[in-house]
């Protein structure tokens, strides 16, 4: 099955080959990829190099969490992407985007004020989860309109910590 994965705005082909091979453009890669315990943590092992990842849905695309970095991904196969087109539906850069936390975690930093204006890539809040601090950042150019957490206040996997429009 091919499909058409956008990551941050960046769009890339994968094909999965069988259980333990993709294909990601034309580069063929052994994977692993295991959930741990029944969460949303997942093991990764990808041509012999082993990630831990946290991977989770939100309204329209999946948050996933990777050595630190979240990234949105939004994926669809091949058929979904010609018929979006076709319909001439793209990415709403409007309206109000919710930042909610991939995982359970501690606030370290909001380096970011209500009203403030913010650039897509731009760190809008600091998670401490599993002794490691990650940088949750704005997937877009907008204003931050609503600041629901404060530092070293403890969040909920799925907790919404800000609003960006």
């Amino acid at each position: 099955m091919k499909y058409v994965t956008t990551v941050d705005g960046r769009e890339y082909q994968i094909e999965i080959v069988d259980e333990r091979h993709v294909r990601v453009g034309d580069r063929l890669l052994a994977v692993n990829f295991e959930s741990v315990s029944g969460q949303p943590v997942f093991s990764l092992l990808l041509d012999g190099k082993s990630f831990e990842s946290f991977v989770y849905p939100d309204d329209e695309n999946w948050q996933v969490l990777l050595r630190g970095r979240q990234y949105q991904v939004q994926v669809e196969d091949e058929r979904e992407k010609r018929l979006k087109a076709a319909a001439g539906s793209g990415v709403a850069e409007g309206g109000e985007f919710h930042l909610k936390a991939p995982m359970p975690g501690l606030v370290v930093a909001v380096p970011v004020a209500e009203g403030e204006e913010v650039k897509k890539g731009q760190v809008l809040v600091i998670l401490e989860s599993m002794k490691m601090q990650n940088e949750l950042k704005s997937p877009r150019d907008g204003k931050v309109d609503r600041i629901r957490v404060k530092p070293g206040e403890s969040v909920e996997q799925k907790q919404t910590l800000l609003s960006v429009h």
